[in-house]
């Protein structure tokens, strides 16, 4: 059971603060529709229908970042996902906010200006500081509650996050709930039978991290991706070196093949490594090679090969619980899906309890016509799915559980 109240739990007629996460690829000045969007709006739909006054904050890329840019394009798109008006302010918590909000009836949205954009949201402090920030001093007085549904977000500890739940009644949201709950169940729900947890992507650590904090929970782990062939080369193979204009393998060799090394004698036959791995060839094809067969590494390898998924696959099938993070290869291209793409069908044909989740990977989904509906739960986080995952505190989900306790006292 979640330790924090949610929009269940929200006083009938409440004017509302709901933290979102709408952050999205930005492409010719517009940002792109995506998953976000599609969840956040229930949340934002469900308040708006119970006649809430709904009120939104959210936030676009980093100051100095290409990315940072208003929120008047990404009303536009959540306004089509709720399916009713969504207003927009290009101020967040000037008078012309102040002015927006206060105008606000119930059942009505409103999307203040992008969060980063306001003096105190940045950079990471603790709650107390971010509750007097101007931002917080400013905007708290005009709400009833503060619901965050921004769980993506949720292991920042910026004012938008942690600071009002210090000052307002404070609830989750049905994206924060959900995820949570799901992110959270490999640590606190009891497994019968085998559990098992896909890992790639592209960095050494998060495969370290997960590994040192779930050892005692999985028992299987399947590697692909870069970190995958950097455990290949702990294990002797002559891969997950960088190549001339490659900067993904040496450096974090360097920082991390000691633990590496490490992990694959505590663990032994329990991590299962790429048999095989896939390339581009001189006409553009896909081409795999045996690992056993690499005498030098010559190419880049952008996925793991067939073979590897049909070593993975059984062992999917036959797990109570399947956890996936990150991607076996470079799925945006079709020819290297393979990895991504058998896992997750693997997954998507079993019976078991499979929550998929890491950055983009939750994009193969979509990409390749997958029904979301056949996995137990499909992560929108990426930073945060990871510290769910390996117990590292989320300060916004911090933030929601103490203001449970005030209520309580």
């Amino acid at each position: 059971m979640a330790r924090f109240e949610t929009i269940d739990d929200l006083p009938s007629d409440s004017r509302v603060l709901v933290r979102l996460d709408l952050n999205s690829p930005i492409e010719d000045g517009e940002p792109q529709d995506n998953e976000r969007f599609t969840r956040h709006a229930e949340t934002v739909r469900e308040l708006a229908e119970a006649g809430h006054r709904v009120v939104c904050l959210a936030h676009q890329g980093r100051p100095g970042n290409d990315d940072f840019t208003t929120l008047s394009g990404h009303a536009r798109i959540l306004e089509r996902h709720v399916g009713r008006e969504v207003a927009f302010v290009p101020d967040t918590n000037g008078s012309k906010a102040i002015e927006a909000i206060e105008a606000v009836s119930p059942g009505e949205i409103l999307l203040l200006e992008n969060v980063r954009m306001s003096e105190g949201e940045l950079p990471e402090a603790d709650p107390e500081t971010k509750a007097e920030t101007e931002l917080v001093r400013t905007l708290a007085p005009l709400f009833d509650a503060y619901v965050n549904d921004a769980y993506s977000a949720a292991h920042r500890s910026h004012a938008s996050l942690v600071g009002f739940p210090l000052v307002l009644p404070a609830y989750a949201g049905r994206v924060m709930e959900t995820e949570y709950e799901a992110n959270t169940a490999i640590a606190t729900r009891e497994f019968d039978g085998q559990v098992t947890m896909v890992v790639g992507g592209t960095k050494a650590t998060d495969v370290i991290d997960v590994m040192d904090a779930l050892g005692e929970r999985v028992d299987r782990f399947l590697l692909g991706g870069v970190a995958g062939e950097l455990f290949l080369r702990a294990a002797g193979y002559p891969v997950g070196y960088d190549l001339e204009g490659m900067d993904r393998f040496d450096d974090q060799w360097e920082q991390n093949h000691e633990t590496i090394e490490s992990l694959l004698e505590e663990y032994g036959d329990r991590i299962s490594l790429a048999v095989d791995l896939a390339h581009e060839d001189e006409e553009g094809a896909r081409t795999e090679v045996a690992v056993e067969a690499i005498d030098e590494k010559t190419n880049p390898y952008l996925d793991v090969g067939t073979e590897t998924v049909m070593t993975y696959e059984p062992i999917i099938r036959e797990s109570e619980a399947v956890f996936l993070k990150g991607a076996l290869g470079v799925f945006e291209d079709e020819r290297f899906a393979v990895g991504t793409v058998g896992v997750l069908e693997a997954m998507a044909g079993s019976d078991c309890f499979s929550v998929v989740g890491g950055g983009d990977t939750a994009r193969a989904i979509d990409l390749y016509d997958l029904n979301e509906d056949d996995f137990s739960h499909v992560s929108i986080a990426g930073g945060a799915y990871i510290r769910a995952l390996t117990g590292e505190p989320l300060p916004a989900v911090e933030a929601l559980e103490r203001g449970r306790a005030r209520s309580e006292e």
